[in-house]
């Protein structure tokens, strides 16, 4: 297996980490959010060059606390469903987080639902206790989804109070 990176998740990549399957996000039944495509991507590929896994990141800015700064946003962590249980998870978001600590913010933020978030904590990832709203096309909306933050750098930690994601989700 081959770690790779790579910019935007392409129409061929997204196929071959798809492969058909309808709803890989488990996202249909929440509130119908528009996600924004992310910059970069660590990924997986098989021996044969299929992407099999895969985690985005991008650069965005939030307030929380009466601060503005700059997050390091993951998400679209997905891996192919004919590999998924193999421990893949664990190493595409491992070298996700290493990728996210060279892109400048001291923070990393994701979206999650909550039956995933035992994962991210593994990864030092903790929940955001305030309330988070983020873009969408009729203004702002409350996340329906849990929000998680983690340190990118020593020393960094999330400011209390209410969080503003001056992005769509991602």
């Amino acid at each position: 297996m081959e770690l790779v990176e790579f910019g935007v998740l392409t129409d061929q990549l997204r196929a071959e980490l798809v492969d058909d399957e309808v709803d890989p996000w488990d996202s249909a039944e929440m509130t119908p959010l528009q996600w924004r495509d992310k910059q970069h991507h660590v990924g997986l590929r098989e021996q044969g060059g299929q992407l099999i896994a895969s985690a985005g990141l991008l650069v965005v800015q939030v307030e929380a606390g009466g601060e503005r700064f700059a997050v390091v946003g993951v998400g679209g962590v997905i891996v192919n469903r004919a590999h998924r249980g193999t421990g893949l998870s664990p190493r595409v978001i491992k070298a996700a987080l290493a990728r996210a600590a060279t892109l400048g913010p001291e923070l990393a933020l994701l979206f999650c639902h909550e039956n995933r978030s035992g994962l991210y904590r593994r990864f030092g990832f903790e929940p955001v206790r305030a309330e988070v709203r983020v873009d969408h096309e009729d203004g702002r909306i409350v996340m329906p989804m849990h929000t998680m933050w983690r340190a990118l750098a020593p020393g960094a930690a999330w400011p209390e109070g209410p969080v503003v994601v001056r992005s769509r989700p991602f």
